[in-house]
């Protein structure tokens, strides 16, 4: 597979203002993916997109060579994803390199290792859109997730007559660490309508995404853990 390593980094964060660059455990949180995409690929074949001249500057200074600036327009609340990998494998194109799959890391699951990339490198073909990295999800909507009706009354997302929740079809949550994606998917139709998708299960201590005050506290606590726990 000729694969694009894309980390993608803006510069703009209301959740946890400036938490890219934010140090995670004593090092910056966007090195963590980083350092995961070099275990994996050498540099020409990571990508940082970011419009931050500070995200930048701090890559170069981890001898990542970054191609270009990400244009204002692709860094803003209302940009989304499909958008910004679009505007990376164009860019690529341009320059005479051609990608058959995209590799997207996002900088907020510093639990998500080289390990969990391969595996689920290891799941995709080329009849698929995207693998896509899933955590198993405890919220049902067979069981404990409800929607309200035209009179205001809840009921279950979806009919059923389960009484126990084990009973039920397991339903995944994407985790937002590793998505393997199908460039000529990508030229066709946005990852919404991606309708060949297969998943790639991480545990839900893996697939904690850091975008909130309180999530990162949560997962700095369970980073130490881990720490202390390997010095035993």
């Amino acid at each position: 597979m000729n694969a694009l390593f894309l980390i993608t980094a803006r510069g703009g964060s209301k959740g946890i203002p400036g938490k890219n660059m934010r140090p995670f455990m004593g090092k910056p949180l966007l090195y963590y993916s980083i350092d995961t995409a070099r275990e994996l690929a050498p540099d020409a074949d990571i990508c940082l997109s970011s419009d931050a001249d500070d995200i930048i500057q701090a890559a170069e200074a981890y001898g990542l060579a970054v191609p270009f600036k990400r244009p204002d327009a692709l860094a803003t609340d209302q940009a989304g994803s499909y958008e910004v990998i679009l505007h990376a494998v164009n860019f690529y194109r341009q320059q005479g390199i051609h990608y058959n799959i995209v590799v997207l890391l996002q900088p907020t699951s510093p639990f998500r290792t080289a390990k969990h990339v391969r595996e689920a490198m290891a799941l995709y073909s080329a009849d698929l859109d995207m693998v896509v990295s899933v955590t198993e999800s405890a919220l049902n909507p067979y069981y404990n997730l409800f929607e309200e009706n035209a009179s205001g009354f809840l009921h279950r997302s979806k009919e059923s007559s389960f009484t126990r929740r084990q009973d039920c079809p397991a339903v995944y949550a994407y985790n937002g660490a590793v998505y393997v994606i199908n460039v000529a998917s990508l030229q066709q139709r946005s990852l919404n309508q991606f309708s060949h998708v297969r998943k790639y299960v991480m545990s839900t201590a893996d697939s904690m995404d850091l975008d909130t005050p309180l999530e990162w506290q949560f997962a700095e606590f369970v980073a130490k853990e881990r720490v202390n726990k390997n010095r035993l």
